[in-house]
This record gives structure tokens, C-alpha cells and sequence, in this order.
């Protein structure tokens, strides 16, 4: 059981890096509008963000949760309200087993951008780990809500770990009562 929550969280990891990376590239490489007075005045911090960012997915896909905070941290400075930033450094710290700290990062991408389904996600993993399934069961639910556009199996894995926290939560209720 231990083992398949690893490969779990490591799924999780995996595709809300991939989707975060295939997001900001898209939103970078194809702007919709013209670069603001700011950007063009400042290109080599812009460069620096991408840069920093994609090695932080990089290390992320890598499990190397303390460099790619370190990354993180930098983008954060560059760019405070960058929300997948934001998600990206609570993965990042959940992997380090950090997971009050994780929290407040998956909090303020969802402050940031309400509709930031991986911050739920990330959330859900935090509450669990903390030990708050009725927390978890609500964020994987806000997740699930926002997230109908992601990629199937990685539904079907929020929805296993709906299944499997419900089935936990069943099970204590049960054994109150007795």
C-alpha cells in the first residue's frame, strides 16, 4: 500500500508538472499580446523566469525536491503572483515532506488563480498527509470540479483517491460506533 501511494503522488507530480509546463510554455511562446514597456525594458529577468522555471520542472520530473525549490524560490522573486509557481513550489516541498509549508504555497495559488485545479490537488495531498481526510475529500472534490478538461488517467486517479479516502472515512465512522 505504501508503495502505490509513491507511485501515486509521483503520477500526481509528473502530470501537474507536465501540464503546468505545457501551459506556461504555450502562454509564453504564443502571446496574445504586445510585450508591455516593462518586458521590453527588462528582457534578461523575463529569460531568467523561463529559465528557472522549466529547470524547476525539470528537477521536479526528477524528484529533486531541495534544487528545484531552490529554482523555485528565485521564480518567486522574479515573479510573486505566478500561480504555477506557487503550485509548483508545494510539490516541491510536499516531496521534501514539508507538508505545512506545501499548504500555504497550494493556498496561494488558489488565492491567486481560483480556478488553479492542481493547487486543489496539491491541497488534497497535503490535507492527507496531514491526517484530514474530510479537508482531503474537499479539495480532490474542487480539484475533480475544476480539472474535467485534464487528462483522463490522472482523473481516474483523483477519483481512486476519493474512493480510497471516502472508504478510510466510512471505516472510522464504523468502528466509533461499535
Amino acid at each position: 500500500m505504501i508503495g502505490r501511494r509513491d507511485r501515486r503522488a509521483l503520477g500526481l507530480l509528473l502530470t501537474a508538472a507536465g501540464v503546468l509546463l505545457g501551459g506556461w510554455a504555450l502562454a509564453t511562446l504564443a502571446p496574445t499580446h504586445a510585450p508591455s514597456t516593462v518586458e521590453a525594458a527588462h528582457p534578461a529577468p523575463a529569460a531568467e523566469l523561463r529559465q528557472r522555471f522549466d529547470t524547476a520542472v525539470l528537477l521536479l520530473h526528477a524528484r529533486q525536491f531541495e534544487p528545484a525549490a531552490s529554482a523555485l524560490q528565485r521564480v518567486l522573486e522574479l515573479a510573486p503572483r505566478l500561480p504555477e509557481a506557487h503550485v509548483n513550489m508545494g510539490f516541491a516541498l510536499l516531496g521534501l515532506q514539508r507538508a505545512a509549508e506545501a499548504q500555504r504555497y497550494f493556498e496561494s495559488a488558489a488565492t491567486l488563480k481560483a480556478d488553479q485545479a492542481n493547487a486543489y490537488y496539491g491541497l488534497a495531498l497535503t490535507h492527507e498527509v496531514q491526517g484530514d481526510l474530510e479537508l482531503a475529500l474537499g479539495a480532490m472534490r474542487s480539484y475533480l470540479h475544476l480539472a474535467h478538461a485534464q487528462d483522463e488517467a490522472h482523473l481516474r486517479r483523483a477519483r481512486a483517491a476519493l474512493w480510497e479516502w471516502e472508504t478510510k472515512l466510512a471505516e472510522r465512522r464504523a468502528s466509533v460506533k461499535r
